[in-house]
C-alpha cells in the first residue's frame, strides 16, 4: 500500500512578515505586576514537587547583544510526566522595559513551530511589541524545546538540508517512481534527525513547550503568564491556556488557531489561503508595467499554471548550479504572499522564471527557508518538522483522500504542489498530540487576533478560537498578509496595548483596517 498523502504544512511566523528581515545582573524590580503580582522570587505555588527543582532554580542573566538585552538558560525536564528522564535548556533573552518600573514580564512566540525566539526579540524588537509594550514590560524571547540555542532537533548539515529541500526528485509528479524517492528521502530525513537530536525528539511537542512557558513564567518571578503570541504562537498560547487557565494573566494571540483542526483540514485551509492571496496578488499585478501577466485575474491564475507545469518539466539552473522546479518556484510564492509589501518581489521572480532567471525566486525560497550563502540561518525546517509530526495524530488515507477533490477544486493552481507521501509516517517518535477544541474555562479574557486575508492562517480559524475559548474576544483586521499586530493599524496596536498594558478589554466584534 502506498504511504498516506499529507497536505503540506507551511510556517507561519513574524520572520515571513517582509523581506527586509534578515554578564550584568538584572536591577531590582518592583513587585507589582498585572492580574497576581511579581516578585524577584520564584513563584512555586501550585507546582507539582517533582516540578520544584526546576521552578527553584536561580538565573544567571549575562549582558548580550545591544544595551537593554540580556540572556540566560533555563533547564527544564524532557518529560513532565517523568522528570527523572533527564533535562534539555532553554535559551530566554530579556529586553529591560525602558520605564524602569516593569508591569512584569511578557512572553512571546514568533511563530513556526520552530523559529527561534532569542534571535526575533534581539534582532527585531519592533516587530514583536511596539515602543508602548517595551516601556511597560520586560519583553521575553525563547527558543522552545528543540528550536535554535535551545536543546535543538539536528538532522543535517547545509548540503543535506539543501539536497532535502531542493533537489528534484526523479519521474513525473505524481508517478510512483517520484512518490517512491520522495518516500526515502522522508526516511532517511528522519533516521538523520534521530541519529543526531541526542533523544529528545519524543518530547519535542507543544504540549510540552507550553509546560516549558509556565517553568519560564515561574523563574521569572510571575503569578500569572502574560503572553503575545504570534501565528503558531498562538497555538502555543492556546495550549498553555487550556493546561493552566487559572495562570493566565493578559494573554494576545495574533493569527489564531483553530486546536480542533486535524493535519489535512488545516492544511487545505492553508492552500486555500494561499490560493485567494494569489488571486489578490494577481488583481494588483495585472495593473503594473512590471507584471508578467495580463489579462483578468482568472487569465493570469492560469498563465501562472502553466508556467509552474513548464518549470516542473523543464527545471531552470540557477547561477549557482541549482535547479529551480516547481515546488521551489512554489515556496517562493509562498514567501512572498506573507505580506502585500513583498509583491514587487513576486513580480519579479515570476517574470524571471518566464525568462529562463531563477535568480529572485531562489532568495524568495531561500529566505522562506532561512538559507543563506554559507548554510541555514537556524534549524526551523528541522523543528517544524519535530512538532508537526509528534503535535498531529495520524489520519487514515481514505480521511485525507476525501479532502483532495475539496482541495483542488478550492485551490486549482496550489493544490498541485501541496501534497506529497506524509513524512510523518517515517517519523521516528510518535504522534502524541490530539485536535480538540480548548476552552480554558476560568481564564481571564483572551484576545484573539484575525486578519481577513491572511493566507498562513486563515481568518475562519481566528473566528473559531475566539468562540471556543470561554474568554475569547475576537479583533479583526480588515487587510491582506499575515498577522495584524505592528502592521502600522493603530487600531490594532491601540486594542493590543490597552489590553496588556491597562487590562481594557477590546470591544465585543471590534474591526479595525
Amino acid at each position: 500500500m502506498s504511504a498516506r498523502r499529507r497536505l503540506a504544512a507551511v510556517i507561519a511566523g513574524v520572520a515571513g512578515v517582509a523581506l527586509a528581515l534578515s554578564g550584568c545582573l538584572y536591577a531590582q524590580i518592583p513587585p507589582m505586576a498585572p492580574d497576581g503580582g511579581r516578585s524577584l522570587a520564584p513563584q512555586t505555588e501550585g507546582v507539582d514537587a517533582a516540578l520544584l527543582p526546576y521552578y527553584g532554580q536561580t538565573l544567571a542573566w549575562e549582558a548580550c547583544g545591544s544595551a537593554g538585552f540580556d540572556c540566560t538558560t533555563v533547564t527544564a525536564p524532557r518529560d513532565y510526566a517523568d522528570p527523572s528522564a533527564g533535562d534539555l535548556q532553554l535559551a530566554v533573552i530579556r529586553h529591560r522595559a525602558t520605564s524602569g518600573e516593569p508591569l512584569g514580564s511578557l512572553l512571546t512566540n514568533p511563530g513556526g513551530p520552530g523559529v527561534s525566539g532569542v534571535d526575533t526579540v534581539r534582532d527585531s524588537l519592533s516587530l514583536v511589541a511596539d515602543e508602548t509594550l517595551t516601556s511597560a514590560y520586560d519583553v521575553i524571547g525563547f527558543d522552545p524545546r528543540g528550536v535554535g540555542q535551545s536543546s535543538p532537533v539536528t538532522c543535517y548539515d547545509a548540503a543535506g538540508m539543501d539536497a532535502y529541500l531542493y533537489d528534484i526528485p526523479p519521474g513525473a509528479r505524481g508517478s510512483d517512481e517520484r512518490n517512491a524517492a520522495l518516500e526515502q528521502r522522508q526516511v532517511d530525513f528522519a533516521q538523520a534527525c534521530e541519529s543526531n537530536s541526542a533523544g529528545i525528539l519524543p518530547y519535542v511537542s507543544t504540549e510540552n513547550a507550553a509546560r516549558d512557558m509556565d517553568l519560564l513564567r515561574g523563574v521569572l518571578g510571575d503569578a500569572k503568564l502574560n503572553y503575545l503570541g504570534f501565528s503558531y504562537g498562538s497555538l502555543l498560547g492556546t495550549t498553555y491556556a487550556g493546561l493552566f487557565p487559572e495562570r493566565v494573566g493578559r494573554m494576545v494571540l495574533d493569527g489564531g488557531i483553530d486546536p480542533s483542526l486535524p493535519a489535512s483540514a488545516s492544511g487545505i485551509a492553508q492552500a486555500v489561503g494561499f490560493e485567494n492571496a494569489l488571486r489578490a496578488f494577481m488583481a494588483d499585478c495585472v495593473t503594473k508595467s512590471d507584471c508578467p501577466f495580463t489579462g483578468s485575474v482568472d487569465d493570469a491564475m492560469a498563465d501562472l499554471s502553466s508556467l509552474l507545469e513548464r518549470v516542473d518539466a523543464r527545471p531552470i539552473t540557477a547561477g549557482d548550479g541549482r535547479q529551480l522546479g516547481a515546488d521551489s518556484l512554489m515556496t517562493a510564492i509562498i514567501a512572498a504572499l506573507y505580506s502585500d509589501q513583498n509583491w514587487s518581489y513576486l513580480r519579479a521572480a515570476l517574470s524571471g522564471a518566464q525568462n529562463g532567471d531563477a535568480s529572485v525566486a531562489f532568495q524568495l525560497a531561500d529566505f522562506y527557508n532561512g538559507r543563506t550563502d554559507g548554510g541555514y540561518t537556524d534549524n526551523t525546517m528541522q523543528a517544524l518538522r519535530a512538532y508537526n509530526c509528534v503535535d498531529y495524530p495520524a489520519e487514515s488515507e481514505a480521511d485525507s483522500d476525501a479532502l483532495l477533490a475539496e482541495l483542488e477544486q478550492k485551490a486549482p493552481v496550489v493544490a498541485p504542489y501541496w501534497v506529497g507521501p506524509d513524512p510523518c509516517d517515517a517519523w521516528t517518535a510518535p504522534p502524541t498530540g490530539t485536535r480538540a477544541a480548548i476552552t480554558a474555562p476560568g481564564s481571564p479574557p483572551i484576545v484573539v487576533l484575525g486578519t481577513t486575508g491572511d493566507p498562513a492562517t486563515p481568518y475562519a480559524e481566528a473566528q473559531s478560537l475566539a468562540d471556543q475559548l470561554s474568554q475569547g474576544v475576537l479583533v479583526t483586521y480588515v487587510g491582506e498578509g499575515h498577522l495584524a499586530y505592528n502592521k502600522g493599524d493603530d487600531c490594532v496596536n491601540g486594542a493590543v496595548d490597552d489590553y496588556l498594558v491597562g487590562g481594557t478589554v477590546p470591544a465585543e466584534g471590534l474591526r479595525c483596517g
